[in-house]
């Protein structure tokens, strides 16, 4: 799977308006179509919420199994999807995975899809 880049959204104000103003192209459609599939998942949607409850700290993926009831692998997986899709960030320390939510990322989804229905 490719990463999708989000960006951050000040640069999305200045070239993007919200979906509702325009018209999405082919290959912007298909970006943003990759992005809502990896948030488009009831795990995913609670390692976003889990991460973003850490604030400012990132969260270790030891923190992710319990409150899941997901395997190891398993969080691996959605972590790798959600890195993947630009909504989080991955940082390596020894046998430890820290995540933490990419600046704007989600800012940057609510402003192309505000003005929706």
């Amino acid at each position: 799977m490719a990463t999708v880049e989000l960006l951050p959204i000040e640069d999305v104000t200045a070239c993007c308006a919200p979906l509702a103003s325009a018209p999405l192209d082919a290959a912007g459609a298909d970006a943003l179509a990759r992005t809502l599939k990896a948030i488009a998942d009831p795990a995913r949607l609670r390692i976003i919420s889990i991460v973003a409850a850490h604030g400012d700290t990132e969260t270790c993926a030891c923190d992710l199994q319990e409150p899941l009831g997901l395997s190891q692998p398993t969080v691996s997986h959605h972590t790798k999807v959600l890195v993947d899709a630009g909504i989080l960030h991955r940082e390596k320390r020894g046998t430890w995975a820290y995540y933490s939510l990419v600046p704007g990322a989600l800012a940057t989804l609510a402003h192309l899809l505000s003005g929706l229905d």
